[in-house]
């Protein structure tokens, strides 16, 4: 890793995370509802899975490896 991802891949998690809290929220929001749209939900729920993904790549990429 080279200086330029030492900085961008900790500012890239910082955002990936604030995205998926705020899509929590929202997830939250439209579970409770009184006629839920389920289509959105799914997209929504979708999305966050995506982020979860990249922020675990980007988690990865940013801890050394330890060698047990």
């Amino acid at each position: 890793m080279n200086d330029d991802e030492d900085r961008e891949l900790p500012a890239e998690l910082a955002r990936l995370q604030q995205e998926h809290r705020d899509l929590d929220a929202a997830i939250e929001a439209l579970q409770h509802s009184p006629a839920p749209d389920l289509l959105r939900l799914q997209r929504l729920k979708k999305r966050k899975l995506q982020l979860r993904d990249r922020m675990s790549h980007i988690s990865d990429q940013i801890t050394p490896d330890i060698i047990a």
